[in-house]
């Protein structure tokens, strides 16, 4: 499994960042997607998850801010960030649900990491 996430930085509160990740090595269309980040200091916290469906769920936290979509054809997975606060600091990391469809409320079944993506809002 190989997974690669980009398009983080540095943004101002209240702006915009799309996220990326590629990911190779089991079978894409039918697993399910998720983003995850972890804060300096903090545990690392689901985000955002698509089901192969595409049925996307999302934490409180980034619910009407953040939209999770996916491009089976390209192995790829994308996260739409708008109204970016402080809190939203952290690394980002796209992970994948492999032999499962379906996302799960307690964001189990998560095994593979990428190296993640730095994602920082500061003025």
């Amino acid at each position: 499994v190989e997974i690669e996430e980009s398009g983080g930085g540095l943004v101002q509160p209240g702006g915009s960042l799309r996220l990326s990740c590629k990911a190779y090595g089991f079978a894409f269309d039918i697993a399910a997607m998720a983003w995850f980040r972890q804060a300096p200091g903090k545990g690392r916290e689901g985000v955002s998850c698509i089901s192969w469906t595409d049925a996307p769920s999302y934490a409180d936290a980034v619910k009407g801010r953040f939209t999770i979509s996916r491009d089976n054809a390209k192995n790829r997975l994308y996260l739409e960030m708008k109204s970016l606060t402080p809190e939203d600091t952290g690394m980002y990391y796209c992970a994948p649900r492999i032999e499962h469809r379906y996302c799960s409320t307690s964001w189990s079944g998560f095994e593979h990491w990428g190296r993640g993506t730095q994602v920082t809002v500061s003025s």
